[in-house]
Parts: C-alpha cells; structure tokens; sequence
C-alpha cells in the first residue's frame, strides 16, 4: 500500500507522538509498503528522507503541555499538495482534533483515512474549544485507533464514537541488546535511578522524584539519580528542594536514543513518577525491554502497561513519601526485582513493533473495505463488524 501519516507535532523538538509516528513509519516500510510522512519541522531540522517538512510550528500550551503546532493558510496549502501528490491508497492522521496539521488533512482528505488518538485526560478543554471545527469531517474516518483504554475513554466521551485499542509500539529487541553503560551502572551500596522526561512539566513528575531524594538517601547513602531530558529549571528545582542531597542528582541532560537505551539497560531502578494526562506510558515498555525494574505511579495506563503491578512496582500518585518507601524496597530486594524483570521480558512482547504493526494493518485494510464497500452494503455496519474482530483478536493476545 501506499500509506500517508500526518503528524500535528514538530520534529523539530521530539515527544512520544513523533516518535510513534517515526518508528511506525519505518516498521511498515520493512514490510515492503511506501510511506510519507507530513509533520512541521524547520527547514534545518534534519529529518528522514520520507518526511516532508510542513514548516516552522510555534509552541502553543495544549492538553497540560507545551506542544509546537502548525497551522494556516500557507501550510494548508503545503498539505493540499502532499495529499495531491501522495495518492496514498490509506490516509493514517494522528491527534485530527488538535489544531495543526492532522486536522488541516482531515478537512481535504478524500479517500480512506484511519485516526489514532493518543489524548489521555479526564476534561479536555482543548477537545472541548476543537470539536465544532472537525464535527462534520469526523464522518471523514474511516477507522479510529486509540493507544490506550484510557485514551479511548476519552474519545468516547468527548467526540463520540469507538475505537480499537493498539498501543504503542516498541522495538523490543533494540533495547533488550542495549549494552550497560559503566558512567551509569551501580553497585549493592551505591544503585543508580533513572527519570526521562521534560523537566519543566509538572505533569511528568519531577518534583515528585525530588521530594522522594532526601528519604532514600538518608536509608541508602550511596545512591545516585540520573535525570535525562530537556528543561532548564530541573537543577535550580533540585537544589532549592534538595540542599546539600542535591548532589546526588544528576542532570544528563537530552539524550540520543541509544544513548537512552544504554542509561535504561545500565541503572537498577527507573522511575516513572508522571501525575497524569499520559495515555500509554511507552518509556516504561522501553525500561521493560531493557530489563530493568520499574517504579510508577499508580496512573490507570502506566498500572496496564505494568500488568497490574506484576512486572513492575506502583506508588501513590503525587506521593514522594510513598515513592521514597516503594523505591527503597525494590532496591533492597534484587530477587524480587529480578522476578518482576522476568514478567516483564515476556509481558513487552505484546509492545513490540511486529504485533503492533499487524494490527495497524489489519486496520488499513478494514477502512480501505469500507470505504470501497459495494452500494447497497452499509460501510458503517461493515466497519463495526470489523471494529469487533479486531477487539476479539485483540483479547485473545
């Protein structure tokens, strides 16, 4: 097939959507399929020879973050021109009621189209203010894919309609190979701890960690905190809070993606401490197939991807104290860490690219059946049959 993919945020400053979109990208054409991707990016962001650059996008706060959106009459022209020039056989656009790109496609698309929705929150005012713009083009889908049970919940309840739930996607067996890095590996009396995210949104959880640093420290001396990602206000946070504990933490700084892949395979612990608004959680899996132990807060997906709790370890959200006596306890016992990381090897599985990608595909293929359904063959009834037997598949895995 011929598949297009449009992506609503900038490739100019990554996060888990451009990196989905990326790593779907490449798994489809590993199975012989053509894709182009249309994201924003600056004329100088290097970016993969299939994606096409929609221009500069400008950060905007949108659902609890900062996203970087582009949108307009001059970039609603470059879209025009890509979908002219693509004739893709499906059209795959993420987020289409965010205010960019996915949404500009949404409205000129003819053909089949399929639309995942990554969103995951309990009142979207952003849903809210974007729905009247894309009511009528919502007819448009063909098929909806949701990352999450938590993020079609919140498709149901602000736009309506269904979805089949596909996750994220991980390349399992990259991580599995990622080789320890002795800069950030530990020992019994000094174990390291990993935290990803962006350090200037609360919503990832740093303060979190922080107030979790003083306690542990004060049962295991000699244990470090490595924080990698984007922000500047991380250091400044940790010395206020922190004083002289500060010194335990260490800011990495942003950090390449094998670079990523070594720190998660080479740290005893990695803590996800996230307050809320995340609809999978892909950096846990990450950690999973890494082999390392994860600690996080008891959040609905993060509590899925762990499998309740058996390939990993959960907190009370927003509990620095809780976290500090939940993460003192799983490094003070590496034979159960070593059984959960055992759960968790096999339970990432279900993560991998390969069975995500057939699902996706299996996807492709139904909302290309429905939109060529014969005349007189209800394509909603046909979609819906189709809707729930890919549910039943995905149940029997």
């Amino acid at each position: 097939m011929r598949v297009g993919i449009v992506c609503p945020y900038s490739f100019d400053v990554p996060g888990g959507v451009q990196i989905h979109v990326k790593d779907l990208a490449e798994a489809l054409m590993a199975r012989g399929h053509t894709v182009e991707v249309l994201a924003p990016a600056d004329d100088e962001t290097p970016v993969p020879d299939y994606l096409t650059a929609a221009g500069r996008a400008v950060p905007v706060r949108y659902n609890g973050s900062v996203a970087r959106l582009t949108f307009g009459p001059v970039t609603a022209a470059r879209t025009r021109r890509w979908l002219a020039a693509g004739r893709f056989d499906v059209l795959h656009l993420h987020e289409p009621v965010t205010p960019s790109l996915s949404m500009l496609a949404l409205w000129i698309a003819d053909g089949p189209v399929v639309a995942t929705f990554h969103t995951s929150t309990a009142r979207s005012r952003s849903m809210q203010v974007a729905f009247p713009l894309v009511r009528q083009s919502l007819e448009k889908i063909s098929a909806r894919i949701a990352v999450s049970e938590d993020a079609r919940r919140t498709l149901v309840e602000h736009l309506g309609g269904d979805a089949v739930v596909i996750p994220n996607g991980v390349y399992v067996d990259t991580f599995a190979a990622a080789g320890a890095d002795p800069r950030w590996t530990g020992t019994p009396d000094a174990p390291t701890v990993a935290f990803l995210g962006r350090l200037d949104e609360p919503r990832k959880g740093l303060p979190v960690l922080l107030g979790a640093v003083r306690s542990v420290r004060e049962r295991i001396p000699g244990v470090r905190f490595l924080v990698a990602g984007r922000g500047e206000t991380g250091p400044q946070q940790a010395q206020e809070l922190l004083g002289p504990d500060a010194a335990a933490v260490e800011f990495l700084g942003s950090v390449s993606e094998q670079d990523k892949a070594s720190l998660l395979a080479s740290v005893d612990a990695y803590v996800a401490p996230q307050t809320g608004g995340e609809s999978f959680g892909i950096v846990l899996a990450e950690a999973m197939a890494a082999g390392t132990s994860v600690v996080a807060s008891d959040l609905g997906a993060f509590a899925r991807v762990l499998d309740g709790g058996t390939a990993g370890t959960l907190f009370r959200t927003g509990d620095s104290a809780d976290l500090a006596d939940t993460l003192v306890a799983v490094l003070r016992d590496p034979e159960g860490r070593a059984a959960r990381e055992e759960v968790a090897r096999r339970v990432v599985r279900r993560y991998d690219w390969s069975a995500v990608t057939d699902q996706v595909l299996a996807v492709y293929e139904m909302a290309v059946a429905g939109h060529d359904a014969p005349v007189g063959e209800d394509p909603a009834s046909l979609r819906g049959a189709r809707l729930l037997e890919l549910r039943r598949r995905g149940e029997a895995r």
